[in-house]
């Protein structure tokens, strides 16, 4: 396949190959929330048959890691839409900025979700045979991260979430299924970030060699789809996982 400066041979211009690979990634991107939607639909049938253990498993989570990685990834999105931006009119310091920017908040979040990840396997929270929703109610001296106002509002609602005749008698196996669930879209969603942030490597790189301008920009929208596609998952993933049901 031969190429003339940024235009491939099957193209007759930049503009017929700008509008393939958009076609081509929004194609992707409809696999993608397909993909997405099944899981998020499985998650909403099992929260409906298994309230009371989700519920717990919603307050087990920290709100405030949550809240703020949500505000990170918006930030990112914001760069990454600068990025673009510029890289549409020319500027091409500031694509380099905005690129590296939105690599930098993108490692923020991995490291706010490393966090919370260690967090939960501190807690007994990770599905398995040492799972116990009950254990730093249980053990309140190996949860030291937890506030004993925090823990007796914990013990409270467990004890109701748990009770035969208001609640769940089968809660620490059900709210295995909430953790499996949340390890599994919240594990899913940092793949696709790391999918997105060796994207962004590249891209960078290539803004570094001069490579962008107003009229060859396409590798950088399309990028630019791409992890603003991964932002909105997560806009999805904090209500579903974090707020729906909390202390109730």
């Amino acid at each position: 396949m031969h190429r003339t400066g940024e235009l491939y041979g099957q193209f007759h211009s930049l503009e017929q190959q700008k509008d393939t690979a958009t076609l081509g990634m929004w194609i992707f991107l409809v696999t993608e929330v397909m993909f997405f939607g099944g899981i998020m639909l499985a998650y909403t049938l099992n929260r409906h048959a298994y309230f009371h253990a989700f519920a717990m498993g919603s307050n087990t989570l920290d709100l405030r890691l949550g809240g703020f990685n949500t505000v990170v990834l918006l930030a990112s999105s914001f760069t990454m839409a600068m990025a673009v931006w510029s890289a549409q009119v020319g500027k091409k310091q500031l694509i380099s900025i905005f690129l590296l920017l939105t690599i930098l908040l993108g490692f923020v979040f991995f490291g706010v979700k490393y966090v919370e990840y260690a967090q939960k396997f501190h807690h007994h929270l990770v599905p398995g045979k040492n799972f116990n929703i009950f254990y730093c109610v249980q053990s309140p001296s190996n949860c030291p991260d937890i506030s004993a106002e925090d823990l007796e509002i914990e013990r409270k609602e467990l004890e109701f979430a748990s009770n035969p005749r208001t609640g769940d008698p089968d809660l620490n196996a059900h709210a295995q299924l909430y953790y499996s669930a949340y390890f599994g879209m919240t594990g899913l969603h940092a793949l696709h970030m790391v999918i997105g942030a060796g994207l962004l490597f590249w891209l960078l790189k290539l803004s570094l060699a001069g490579r962008f301008t107003p009229q060859y920009n396409n590798p950088v929208d399309i990028v630019g789809l791409y992890w603003h596609f991964v932002d909105i998952v997560w806009i999805y993933l904090f209500p579903l996982l974090y707020l729906i049901d909390r202390h109730k």
